[in-house]
């Protein structure tokens, strides 16, 4: 059976069509651009509660993950105390962190947080190819209290912090479809004709679609 393809038009028809998405692009953007300026007027939290992680050099506490920069990207990667590997979309996302040096530029620090303990975290990083910091929460409520844990079940999330001298605040947190715009293979996908090709998109008729993220793996287990 052929797969369907978008109709066949003319360049000049092709260009008028093309500028009109574009006019919604555009729209999109400003949209975004709106979005952020919101989050950047959103009130915070202080964190009063003190949390020791597991870290490559000793117990250090949530200040002191913020490497002494004023901002602090948490992952919470899903990976439980008794897994084996991380968790296949948390591991796409970390697998679109480039070279933490353009967020330190920034005054910003990155961080991947699990559950699991910190040799196992660290096994599967070098399994990965990455060099971001990662660190172990297992002996505190870390992920409890930022609801990364829920009745014992690991929630992919990522988090804002901000730091004044030694008090830190939440800023801001998302879960879910919310960490997609941190991973860029998505918005690629949505450039091509036949999208993420999932079954919730709104495509043509005979566009090929399968449960989302069924197609997802590890990137060493395609």
């Amino acid at each position: 059976m052929t797969t369907p393809m978008p109709p066949i038009v003319s360049r000049s028809e092709w260009e008028k069509a093309l500028a009109d998405q574009l006019v919604r692009e555009k729209e999109l953007t400003r949209l975004k651009d709106a979005v952020s300026a919101a989050r950047r007027r959103l009130p915070m939290v202080e964190i009063t509660k003190t949390y020791t992680f597991d870290t490559e050099g000793g117990p250090a506490t949530l200040l002191n993950l913020f490497d002494g920069r004023r901002q602090l990207i948490v992952q919470h990667f899903m990976f439980g105390p008794d897994w084996q590997e991380g968790c296949d979309g948390c591991s796409l996302m970390a697998d679109h962190i480039g070279p933490l040096s353009h967020l330190h530029a920034k005054d910003t620090s990155f961080v991947l947080v699990s559950r699991a303990e910190l040799s196992k975290l660290l096994a599967f990083r070098e399994r990965m190819g990455w060099a971001l910091p990662w660190v172990s929460s297992a002996r505190s409520t870390f992920n409890d209290d930022f609801g990364a844990t829920v009745y014992g079940e690991e929630i992919h999330s990522v988090s804002v912090f901000l730091r004044d001298g030694e008090r830190v605040f939440h800023t801001w947190q998302t879960f879910n479809r919310g960490e997609e715009p941190f991973m860029v293979v998505f918005d690629l996908l949505d450039l091509t004709p036949y999208g993420r090709q999932e079954t919730w998109e709104d495509s043509p008729h005979g566009w090929p679609q399968q449960p989302p993220y069924e197609w997802m793996r590890l990137h060493d287990s395609y």
